[in-house]
């Protein structure tokens, strides 16, 4: 385990990890500082409504992306394995052409 110290607008925080997570943990901090800057900026909100707020717009872009963000996988999936598909048989009938 190894202590890591960063700060999240201006205030300075420390915490144990596991060597391999820091990469991606000083990713997530980076992330959470953008946007709490950017909710800053536009709402001057008091710093327990500001980091709701940000976790709130967080959480939400996770969902998004779990759900596919709207997008239609169960069709986006079945084209491409038509495309796949076809694929296939345009190379099996290049085969018998040589």
């Amino acid at each position: 385990m190894e202590s890591v110290d960063f700060s999240v607008l201006g205030r300075e925080y420390s915490v144990t990890m596991k060597p391999e997570e820091r990469e991606s943990f000083l990713t997530a901090v980076m992330m959470v500082d953008t946007k709490m800057r950017e909710f800053e900026a536009r709402t001057k909100a008091a710093s327990d409504t500001l980091a709701v707020m940000t976790a709130i717009n967080i959480a939400h872009e996770l969902v998004q992306l779990q759900s596919g963000a709207g997008l239609d996988l169960p069709g986006y999936r079945r084209r491409m394995t038509a495309m796949g598909e076809r694929i296939d048989a345009a190379l099996a009938q290049q085969e018998t052409l040589f």
